[in-house]
């Protein structure tokens, strides 16, 4: 348990002698107080707190003010930020293009030529501690696999979690993640659930959207029943789980050869809905 008493950021720019940036600097100056923890209780003064003599990782300030360090510098290195994403960063180069994305303290970006990169590995060692773990593998659960055919992203370390997580390692796998014309409903006359649990398993399977499109309508489908979900709507998730068992190592496949065109399908269904039509 954290108590701020005081807080004040100070965020200064430290110069060269030719008045260029030097390095960034980014101040915490706070009184922070904690409770004591358990087994480091005083027995005799068992309502005093600890006064923090360095800044914890954890402060909630902490991430706002390096996400502000970092835009700062990357701006005023002629990138721009994007319009959607303000943790995407832009750079271009004449004809070259160089990309920088950012959560939290980890970076990845990539460049339409190897001296780019080199270009901005440099670039943030030169005002940064930083470490270049190379080529990216993984990254917040996407497992990435690159050769010279093509890019290859898909989330089976992630999948077999869910699996095991909700007992599923070892179901009979089915080929469609739902019944050929289902129609879920409220459907009240079923027997209802547990709401925390169904959450628990439309929330998890919900991330898997990043690499699994083919999940996608299903998932949203038994979403919308998360406020009074019933054994019929828990059968459908199961559903899910049963085809992820048979469907682990599906993901996306960028070939080189491939055009960067989108082309998108769309059906839509004014009066499909059994609750709303």
């Amino acid at each position: 348990q954290v108590m701020v008493i005081t807080l004040k950021w100070i965020y200064k720019v430290k110069l060269d002698e030719l008045g260029g940036i030097l390095k960034y600097k980014a101040n915490l100056r706070e009184e922070v107080y904690v409770s004591q923890p358990d087994g480091f209780v005083d027995p005799d003064n068992p309502n005093h707190v600890y006064k923090l003599k360095k800044d914890l990782y954890g402060l909630k300030q902490a991430p706002r003010t390096w996400y502000d360090m970092l835009s700062s510098f990357l701006l005023s290195q002629d990138f721009s930020k994007g319009s959607v994403d303000p943790t995407l960063f832009i750079r271009r180069n004449s004809n070259d293009l160089l990309l920088v994305q950012i959560y939290v303290d980890d970076i990845i970006f990539d460049a339409s030529t190897l001296e780019l990169c080199d270009l901005f590995a440099n670039l943030m060692c030169s005002k940064f501690k930083m470490s270049m773990m190379g080529k990216i593998s993984f990254f917040l659960g996407l497992q990435i696999s690159q050769n010279s055919r093509g890019i290859f992203i898909n989330q089976s370390k992630y999948a077999l979690e869910l699996l095991k997580k909700y007992g599923f390692e070892s179901c009979d796998p089915v080929n469609t993640p739902m019944v050929d014309k289902s129609k879920l409903d409220e459907d009240r006359e079923w027997k209802a659930v547990d709401p925390s649990h169904y959450r628990g398993m439309i929330g998890t399977l919900l991330y898997l959207t990043a690499s699994r499109p083919d999940l996608q309508f299903t998932i949203c489908m038994c979403a919308r029943y998360q406020a009074r979900p019933t054994e019929k709507h828990v059968h459908a998730v199961k559903r899910i789980y049963r085809y992820l068992r048979g469907t682990v190592n599906r993901g996306l496949w960028y070939p080189n050869d491939s055009s960067v065109a989108l082309i998108a399908f769309a059906d839509a269904d004014y009066a499909g809905c059994q609750d709303t039509r």
